[in-house]
């Protein structure tokens, strides 16, 4: 053994830890000797660091812990000693640290949150637990809010917020709808990691008022439920397409911290239309492959036991057809300290070294600290033979008042660890653990172990010998390991024989023996040889092995490495394998394997299969069928039948069918009889009496089926007594005086005689009746008359020829007829629950009276009136079925504030008994529905008049109704909620002293003496200037008329978002309006597809507003032309001739502004100049114009498609150039210094329109007309 050399204490930690890997015991995991030594405690079993537990269950934290002698217990509870005997609710289990807190009679959990530390104690050390934090589970109830309605425009998104309550630990949120239905979701509609619902778009389909949010706590397994939100999408059309912008997370950047090993969740939830699709990308890097995951359609990304290298920035990206947003999201990974090397039990013997080392990581880095014995280490009894170096503690030369308990903490900001190792210093004598005399057997030329399990302390030096007295055992042919085992690497027959294990330390010696057995090997000494054989061959294959004569060998055949098949043709003998028959899938490779307990030996030969000579060529066929058919050995009950087989036509005969014809009682049907290998050719046949037999016989190949062969000759057997009885006897009466017996009769070679009848007998049950018997031909029916209603028969049928009767049949129960129940139920009574619920009880009818099978009780209901409306209407009855013997059942359903009537009547297989006497019940008063309708009219500067309907369903007497309103800024920010109570009987309320030019909110409902029914609500604006009218109006309908068209135009005062329609029609007739929908809230319209030459009215009107449209405007399309002209607009000649005429008008004004800054004089100067009185022409406030452009005389109108007022027509000259056949009626205008004035019909500009009804920019030529 290595002798251990002295070091000096300045000498490096890391030659310590060499010499304590050398000098360290190991103590094996034998049981006996664990149960001698003395050993510090050991920590076994602890409760979780943060443990949460059921407030109504008790508390049961755990402290398990081993030594020698056994430890005792105690607790801290807040850093001071918890003394249990004063707390009659807290006991210890016998044995153990575990503390029981009984909460379930009378305790109270939140008494004894805390910190709770355990500490197991010996003579040799102390073990602590980790800080066990004990907090009881919490699953609050939902604050009470009120939640409004969300009504939201198609398209919008919208996000309805869960806020669940604050429990411990946190609860699991879902989103369900009143029937506890999941809500489906989408990319579109998903739930975020914080509980609220998103949508990316709200349809039409998103209406519903039951989004209800639950909370599911599973410690306490509660389920919290927040009141349901109600949502209402209205539509407008179009609906405009919007690019994503991202819902959560906001802004374009956020942080996330994360720990080491745990899931990283990243979540990005965007609003748009067409709904936005996700993508993930790290910035710099890629995702970690076999880490990461998709959930919620992409919207959060998974990564599963992240790493600091999972730091970085990852970005989400959001995309549909009209562009992308993204957000960043910066990703640091900490963590909670994480073992590197946890410190080890250390076992020494006295004056040994050794050392414990700590080594941990986290982000940020650590603190190390060392406890002995659960106190701090700096503040312990001292031990000269300990010296603590940062992460290290270094043992020298240790004694036995060296053994303690040391602990290691290593804590940073996101956790801690602990860590519970002892130094154990044991003087033992030596201990040999392996068994005396244990025998090993091992085969000849290969290794031997010997085992020399053993302990001691100091560590035992060991020696081997061989025999009683034989010398110690050295050489390169032994090799002697650590552990105490000898190995011989080459066994060989010499070898057999007795051998001993020495342990000695300086406190004693001990001995062991163990026998070695040297076995001859086994061999293969005529191994399997390669073959080739023909189809449909034979082949055997050999395997003769030879063995130690104390070994019994098995062997094993394989083919190609599996099993062989279960084919019968496989023939497994002594020495060898035959295979009959070989066919194409034998072909192969076959293996011999060989197993003893001590060795195996395999050897392999392939096998090829070859097709026979191909001449002359094999046809495969179904075979011929069997001849030359002779019957044998005849008995009563049996019969040989032997036959001669047909050609099998090159594919084997598998198997051969039997088949029979009874020509007594089926002639010309064959029936299968049985069927036998392909390679017997005789059968004993099982036959019944009173069959007229004859039998052929059908070959069968792997081709299929020979034809059938030629009939044997007849054979009858001799009549005898039936052998069985009829089946499935049953006995139902089909009236309330009789009893119908029916049975499944035999079939003809069954009756095994002439003359079969049956004898049909039956008698009531529990009456000590004699049987009544009667026989009857063969049929499959007896009806019993005169029998008493609904009573139980003992029936029984038995078969019966000339010969005899069959065995005595088993008896049946059955029953006669059943009639109407005799009686109602009695005692009927109603518990009415709540105003849609009520509970009927009845008194079960004698079972007598029933004369039947009770089926159940049907409860008829009906709806008499309505309590609050004293009318009647068409009485629809209710039926609700309670199956078997129920005396009681829920109605549910009902209408409140209702009278109702009830009977309940008794059900059996015959039909339903008389009813009970009706029973009048009414139910309570229940909350309204909303009032039907709410309309806010004739606003005011400071007031505006409410108009309602009662509710439809008013569910009782209404009490009153109650209004809450509230104004809305332009940012749609709520102000103050006004409430006002109003009588029952009010259908309108003129609400006063409002804010002139403000948009009010109302909340509408009515109230029963129950509560409030659900609101319904409105908005309104009050008027800014009252000396305008009251609008909504359209006025000022222009038309500019070409030959099939015409552009329509107008202005409209009114709420936003109108939607209108054009009437029109032809002048003079009665023909009904034609209708065209505007698309959007556009204030002009294209009419097509007109008559040329043709007077047409028209008149504007909005959508929603009933009996509202503008007044009447006339106007005429051009005359046809002849042909269809060329649109010049789009001609090049056109296009440069327009761009000269831009050049000419652009020289004109800068000659004009030339002249001008000169003094010069232009037309419009010396018009000036002509009217210098400025009286004379002032401007004009309403268009900005000046006076003077406004005489009739210097300012004509254009001839084609001038602006014309609602009450005129549009004239049409007989130029052809007309710019009106191009749809340009318009008046175009420039100022006095040459800017463009005037839109076409003389208003602003309008937003472009659409498709084919898009307005176009003025022509130049006007522009050019009105400047000249």
């Amino acid at each position: 053994m290595m002798k251990k050399k002295s070091i000096s204490a300045s000498k490096a930690s890391l030659v310590l830890f060499l010499c304590q890997m050398i000098s360290a015991l190991d103590v094996p995991l034998d049981s006996k000797l664990l149960e001698e030594l003395l050993q510090p405690p050991t920590i076994t079993q602890q409760s979780p660091k943060d443990y949460i537990v059921d407030p109504r269950e008790n508390i049961v934290i755990q402290c398990e812990a081993k030594g020698k002698p056994p430890p005792s217990f105690s607790w801290t509870r807040n850093g001071t000693h918890f003394d249990i005997d004063k707390d009659a609710q807290v006991t210890m289990k016998p044995n153990s640290g575990t503390l029981v807190i009984n909460i379930m009679n009378g305790g109270k959990a939140e008494a004894y949150e805390g910190v709770y530390q355990c500490t197991a104690r010996n003579e040799r050390g102390a073990a602590i637990s980790n800080n066990i934090v004990i907090r009881p589970s919490r699953s609050p109830l939902w604050t009470k809010e009120k939640l409004e309605p969300n009504q939201v425009r198609e398209g919008d998104s919208l996000v309805l917020h869960c806020r669940p309550p604050v429990g411990l630990p946190p609860p699991i949120i879902f989103w369900m709808d009143n029937a506890f239905q999941r809500l489906p979701q989408s990319e579109r509609v998903s739930q975020g990691l914080n509980g609220d619902l998103y949508f990316s778009n709200v349809q039409p389909e998103d209406t519903r008022e039951d989004y209800i949010c639950y909370a599911r706590f599973n410690h306490t397994q509660t389920i919290q439920q927040k009141q349901p939100i109600s949502v209402k999408v209205f539509s407008t059309k179009p609906v405009t397409e919007r690019q994503p912008i991202l819902l959560t997370p906001t802004g374009s950047s956020s942080t996330k911290v994360e720990l080491r090993g745990n899931v990283l969740l990243l979540e990005c939830i965007a609003a748009g239309l067409p709904t936005p699709v996700i993508r993930w990308i790290k910035e710099g890097g890629e995702l970690p492959a076999n880490r990461t995951f998709f959930e919620n359609f992409k919207k959060t990304l998974k990564i599963i036991d992240v790493s600091e290298a999972d730091s970085g920035n990852y970005k989400c990206i959001a995309r549909n057809i009209l562009g992308s947003a993204h957000h960043v999201i910066s990703v640091t990974v900490k963590a909670a300290p994480y073992w590197i090397t946890a410190p080890r039990n250390l076992v020494l013997s006295p004056g040994e070294d050794g050392t414990l080392i700590c080594r941990a990581n986290g982000n940020p880095k650590p603190n190390i600290s060392w406890l002995a014995n659960g106190v701090p280490i700096a503040i312990a009894p001292e031990d000269p033979s300990r010296k603590v170096d940062g992460d290290t503690i270094i043992f020298s030369h240790v004694q036995e008042r060296s053994s303690a308990v040391y602990q290691c903490n290593a804590s940073n900001e996101y956790g801690y660890l602990l860590a519970n190792a002892f130094v154990n210093v044991l003087a033992e004598p030596p201990r040999i653990l392996t068994p005396a005399n244990k025998l090993y057997q091992v085969i000849a030329d290969s290794p031997a172990l010997l085992d020399c399990a053993y302990f001691g302390s100091p560590k035992p030096e060991i020696e081997w010998f061989k025999g009683v007295k034989g010398s110690i055992l050295r050489g390169s042919e032994y090799v002697f390991h650590d552990n105490g085992t000898l190995e011989i690497p080459v066994a060989q027959k010499d070898s057999t024989g007795t051998y001993t294990c020495v342990a000695r330390n300086e406190l004693g010696k001990i001995q062991n023996e163990v026998q070695l057995e040297v076995k001859d090997p086994t061999m293969i000494i005529k191994q399997p040889e390669y073959k080739v054989i023909q189809r449909y061959g034979q082949v055997s294959f050999e395997c003769i092995i030879k063995h130690d004569s104390t070994l019994l060998p098995t062997v094993i055949w394989l083919k190609d490495n599996d099993e062989l098949p279960d084919d019968e043709r496989f023939l497994v003998g002594k020495d060898n394998l035959t295979i009959m028959n070989v066919t194409d899938k034998d072909d192969g490779t076959y293996t011999c394997i060989v197993n003893t307990t001590l060795d195996s030996v395999s050897a392999s030969a392939v096998l090829t299969v070859v097709a026979a000579p191909p001449t002359p060529a094999i046809i495969y066929a179904r075979p011929n069928p069997p001849f030359d058919l002779e019957l044998t050995g005849q008995l009563e009950r049996s019969v040989e039948l032997s036959w001669i087989p047909g050609d099998e036509n090159n594919s084997p005969i598998t198997n051969f069918v039997i088949e029979y014809e009874d020509g007594l009682h089926e002639s010309g049907v064959w029936h299968y009889q049985t069927e036998v290998p392909g390679t017997q050719t005789t059968v004993q046949l099982k036959l019944s009496p009173y069959v007229n037999y004859s039998f052929r016989v059908i070959a069968v190949n792997e081709i299929g089926r020979s034809q059938p062969s030629e009939p044997s000759e007849q054979y009858l057997t001799k009549s005898a007594n039936p052998d069985e009885n009829p089946s499935n006897v049953q006995g139902i009466g089909s009236e309330p005086d009789n009893l119908v017996i029916t049975w499944e009769s035999l079939k003809g070679f069954q009756s095994n005689g002439p003359g079969l009848q049956y004898k049909v007998s039956w008698r009531q049950k529990d009456v000590d009746d004699e049987w009544t018997s009667v026989i009857v031909a063969n049929v499959s029916k007896y009806i019993v008359s005169g029998t008493p209603t609904f009573v139980p028969y003992e029936i029984k049928v038995q078969a019966l020829n000339d010969l005899g009767y069959a065995p005595e049949p088993s008896e049946v129960i059955g029953h006669s007829g059943e009639d109407l129940p005799m009686v109602a139920p009695g005692n009927v009574q109603v518990h009415v629950i709540n105003s849609t619920l009520a509970k009927v009880h009845w008194d079960p009818v004698p079972l007598k009276t029933v004369r039947g099978h009770l089926q159940g009780y049907k409860v008829y209901y009906w709806k008499v009136q309505s309590l609050s409306r004293r009318s009647r209407r068409h009485v629809e009855k209710k039926i609700l079925t309670f199956r078997g013997n129920k005396t009681f059942g829920m109605l549910p359903g009902l209408e409140p504030y209702s009278s109702y009537k009830l009977n309940v009547r008794v059900v059996n297989g015959k039909g339903e008994g008389p009813a009970s006497p009706d029973k009048v019940f009414k139910t309570p008063e229940g909350v309204p529905s909303s009032p039907s309708f709410l309309k806010i009219t004739n606003p005011t500067l400071d007031s505006l008049t409410l108009e309602w309907g009662s509710p439809t369903h008013p569910n009782g007497v209404l009490t009153s109704y109650i209004l809450k309103f509230q104004p809305i800024n332009n940012t749609h920010e709520l102000g103050p909620l006004v409430e006002i109570r109003i009588p029952a009987n009010e259908s309108s309320l003129i609400l006063k002293n409002l804010n002139y030019s403000t948009r009010y909110k109302f909340y509408f409902n009515a109230q029963t003496s129950v509560g409030s029914g659900s609101q319904i609500t409105e908005e309104a604006v009050t008027i800014m200037d009252e000396v305008q009218p009251l609008y909504p109006r359209i006025r000022n309908v222009t038309t500019a008329a070409a030959e099939t068209y015409a552009n329509i135009s107008w202005e409209y005062e009114g709420p936003d978002h109108a939607n209108f329609y054009v009437e029109y029609g032809v002048a003079g007739s009665k023909e009904d309006w034609k209708k065209e929908i505007v698309n959007g809230s556009r204030s002009f319209f294209v009419l097509k597809g007109l008559t040329p030459g043709t007077a047409y009215k028209v008149r504007v009107g909005a959508e929603g507003l009933s009996g509202f449209r503008s007044s009447e405007d006339v106007f005429e399309t051009g005359p046809a032309m002849a042909s269809r002209q060329v649109d010049i607009a789009t001609q090049g000649w056109f296009i440069g001739l327009m761009c000269a005429v831009a050049l000419l008008i652009l020289i004109l004004l800068i000659v004009c502004f030339i002249r001008r800054n000169k003094g010069g004089k232009y037309p419009v100067k010396e018009k000036e100049d002509a009217h210098a009185d400025p009286e004379i022409q002032p401007m004009k406030e309403d268009d900005g114009t000046f006076g003077e452009y406004s005489d009739a005389e210097d300012h004509k109108p254009l001839k084609k498609g001038s602006r014309t007022p609602s009450d005129r027509t549009v004239k049409k000259e007989d130029s052809d150039d007309s710019l009106v056949d191009y749809g340009e009626g318009v008046n175009g205008q420039f100022n006095e210094d040459g800017s463009f004035i005037g839109q076409y019909s003389g208003k602003k500009e309008k937003e472009p329109a659409e498709g084919n009804e898009s307005s176009e920019a003025p022509s130049p030529v006007n522009a050019m007309n009105s400047f000249v």
